[in-house]
């Protein structure tokens, strides 16, 4: 799913032209055949690649482009959000503005690109897609090389200082702010790039498959490409998630003397996000060779093109589109507009599916981390958790949903009432959240005292007054209390021990009470590094009931985009789709990873503030009322989305039975004489 945010395995239906017969003139026939040119390079056309020159090659291809960018949209960026974030001082609302940066581009060129690419070299503008694509890569892992190395934690003793010893200084000044906050910014740009690197790749690349196969071979190549475009999320998740487990710098830095055992458990360890992102970046330049070699039709299209017949659905614009011939000129994009937005049952599918999408596009961004907090797990394991869950059942529900609108041959309303049923569903194994939700481990300072003493929301107790602690330390420690604490310091730890395996502290003043009958009472108090383990079970029934809520989610993209071409006339699903793809964005995918940060954001309870005031990333947050929120936005947008479904079913006008026939049988004739 939809980080940043979802692409076409998602929500980008197939080619409006996929399966889609047409009329060919003799004028556009001659002017095809011109275009079939060899492959290569000018007068560069080396035998090998004649091989190529021809649907298989390049559906090859287009597959490949798709899984990369799948992996860096889809995939990586997704899992990155939650070290990106501690990385560089964001909060969620920030990160799920990176997240929608890619649909504001693609939104803003979908249907300027769809438009004027029509007319153009196809084969180039995806070498154009792949530079861009590329380009994004490399300017979204530009910060990791410009911010210096990460600072692991602070040389200060991190534990009690007691009287006699000199005490930790921190002075704040201007020159303590950090400014990594800042690379925001160039996070943004790299996802814009990226989208304009997708657009021509769902747009204009999948009509170049349509119009170089007959009708019932275009089918099964869009979905091969589709089928590896799912492919690449399911390897940006799974490698991205691995490379998690390598230190962000590669080489643990020596200095850092203070802590025996550093891996992934720790909270301030940071995974190397970048990589991924520089190998995708020179495999997406690779495929500019294949695509800029490919001529304008593939030898055969305009056979293939003749041969199509032209089997339009009259829903009533038909005869208008027809008649003033919309469309040819771009002068006609107002009117052409207007006649799309004006059918209530083409609006009323477009909303519900941005309602969906919303809900996709957030969840697909911050599963991970809501797994990460809810059940205590590490980043990199969370990310491939969520990685299994998203994209299996996303292709399980799309598969599922075309074979049951296949075999069972539904018509338009038939499609809009199965949509009603798989939305039910969902709505209802949403209330997971509800029972499989886990409560906060006990933290003092924030969700108990400090045994009786201090207060709530105040880490600072009777017990560690005179530590002289940094809130800018954040390294937690579980006590044998079984409650966790800001760090060994603001637990009164006084002292700590390192073996060959791990770190234990010592002398600990906040922690627990005496064990009576213990003669050594230097170890009464004991901590350990890390989060204390959570007590929380629900996992596998969490992620088992929402890997069915994401199924039922995704067994309505299909019938959407079948409803959609059914209900709109023939010459005006390319643009009907593309006024989808913007409605889709502006309503769902670019919102819907904001509103997911801004509700997570809303659930923290504690925040990284160090002495000069400088807020960063949450640090804890409180995990039942991210959960109810969560909840909240997802059952809001499957009832808006049955409401506007229902609305479809009830607005819905079946063409008369015996318009269709004379027409097609017309342009039946009319294509057999051309």
């Amino acid at each position: 799913m939809k980080g940043g945010g979802i692409e076409n395995p998602v929500f980008e239906p197939p080619s409006p032209d996929a399966g889609r017969q047409r009329q060919v003139s003799p004028a556009e026939a001659g002017a095809s055949v011109t275009e079939e040119g060899p492959c290569g390079w000018g007068r560069c056309t080396p035998k090998a690649l004649q091989l190529c020159n021809n649907p298989e090659g390049y559906l090859a291809a287009y597959s490949l482009l798709a899984v990369f960018q799948g992996i860096v949209v889809n995939g990586l960026i997704n899992i990155s959000i939650s070290t990106i974030e501690k990385r560089y001082q964001l909060s969620s609302s920030s990160t799920g503005l990176i997240s929608a940066s890619y649909d504001i581009a693609f939104c803003i060129l979908s249907l300027f690109i769809s438009f004027f690419g029509e007319r153009g070299h196809k084969p180039k503008w995806l070498a154009f897609s792949a530079f861009m694509l590329g380009l994004g890569s490399l300017v979204f892992s530009l910060p990791h090389f410009s911010s210096g190395k990460y600072q692991y934690g602070t040389k200060l003793e991190d534990t009690c200082q007691i009287p006699g010893m000199s005490p930790a200084n921190f002075t704040c000044s201007a020159s303590t702010k950090s400014s990594l906050s800042n690379y925001l910014y160039v996070f943004v740009l790299g996802q814009l790039l990226l989208g304009v690197g997708g657009t021509p790749l769902y747009t204009l690349g999948t009509a170049f498959i349509d119009d170089s196969v007959s009708k019932h071979k275009s089918s099964l190549y869009i979905g091969i490409g589709y089928a590896m475009s799912l492919l690449g999320p399911a390897i940006g998740y799974v490698v991205g998630g691995q490379l998690l487990n390598v230190y962000i710098d590669i080489q643990i830095p020596e200095d850092l003397h203070f802590c025996a055992v550093m891996d992934q458990d720790d909270p301030r360890w940071l995974g190397a996000w970048w990589i991924p992102f520089i190998a995708c970046f020179f495999s997406s330049w690779l495929l500019i060779i294949p695509f800029s070699c490919f001529p304008k039709h593939l030898p055969g299209t305009a056979k293939i093109q003749a041969e199509k017949v032209s089997e339009t659905h009259n829903d009533g614009s038909e005869g208008l589109v027809e008649t003033k011939n919309i469309g040819k000129d771009i002068k006609d994009f107002p009117v052409a507009l207007l006649i799309l937005l004006k059918n209530p049952v083409l609006m009323s599918l477009i909303l519900a599916s941005s309602s969906e999408a919303l809900v996709a596009t957030g969840f697909a961004t911050f599963l991970p981390k809501f797994i990460e907090n809810q059940f205590g797990k590490s980043p990199s394991f969370s990310a491939t958790l969520g990685g299994l869950v998203l994209i299996p059942a996303a292709a399980v529900g799309q598969v599922i949903s075309g074979v049951l609108v296949s075999q069972c041959k539904m018509d338009c309303r038939s499609i809009i009432k199965f949509m009603i049923g798989t939305c039910s569903a969902g709505l209802l194994l949403n209330t997971v959240f509800l029972f499989a939700k886990c409560g906060n481990e006990p933290f003092a300072g924030v969700s108990e005292t400090y045994n009786g003493t201090g207060t709530l929301y105040n880490i600072t107790a009777p017990c560690n007054a005179n530590c002289q602690c940094l809130l800018s330390v954040y390294y937690p420690v579980c006590g044998s209390d079984k409650v966790q604490y800001f760090s060994p310091c603001f637990a009164g730890c006084a002292s700590h021990l390192v073996s060959s395996t791990k770190k234990t502290y010592h002398n600990c003043s906040c922690v627990g009470i005496p064990k009576r009958g213990n003669s050594s009472e230097d170890f009464l108090y004991e901590a350990v590094p890390g989060k204390c383990p959570t007590q929380c079970k629900f996992l596998p029934l969490f992620l088992t009931t929402f890997f069915f809520a994401v199924v039922f989610t995704f067994m309505a993209v299909t019938p959407t985009t079948v409803a959609i071409l059914r209900c709109v006339p023939d010459k005006q699903r390319s643009f009907a789709l593309g006024v989808q793809s913007v409605f889709l964005r502006l309503l769902g995918t670019i919102p819907g990873p904001i509103l997911f940060g801004v509700a997570i954001d809303n659930s923290c309870i504690l925040w990284d503030i160090n002495e000069c005031k400088t807020k960063g990333a949450c640090l804890v947050y409180d995990n039942e009322r991210m959960a109810y929120l969560l909840m909240g936005i997802s059952a809001a947008c499957k009832i808006v989305t049955i409401v506007f479904v229902v609305m479809a079913v009830c607005l819905y006008k079946p063409p008369p039975a015996s318009a269709a026939l004379p027409q097609k049988h017309a342009e039946m004739v009319s294509a057999v004489q051309t």
